[in-house]
């Protein structure tokens, strides 16, 4: 498949049914995991360098930051002191948001 013709995409799936329920593409295959928290929102992170974070019954996408470097590590969520934050690799630059 030529380049140009490749793209990646996040999809949630209905687990009762394997049915898609939402598409969100993105401009090549994606090398980072993705992360769903409890609190509705989904976070990866493309080759292009692009954060992003989504809406986890719509896909929609509410949050981007360009970190500058691949994404090619997975996000991770934690607390401090009752606080959720969420971690992430790109290039080499540790990035921590807090929410």
């Amino acid at each position: 498949m030529p380049e140009s013709q490749q793209w990646g995409a996040v999809r949630a799936l209905e687990v009762a049914t394997g049915k898609q329920v939402w598409e969100f593409r993105l401009t090549s295959p994606p090398w980072a995991g993705v992360l769903a928290t409890a609190g509705g929102l989904v976070f990866s992170g493309t080759n292009e360098g692009n954060v992003f974070a989504l809406d986890a019954k719509t896909g929609k996408p509410l949050w981007d930051f360009q970190a500058g470097g691949p994404v090619m590590a997975n996000p991770i969520s934690f607390t401090i002191d009752g606080s959720q934050h969420i971690a992430l690799a790109a290039d080499r630059v540790l990035y921590v948001f807090g929410l």
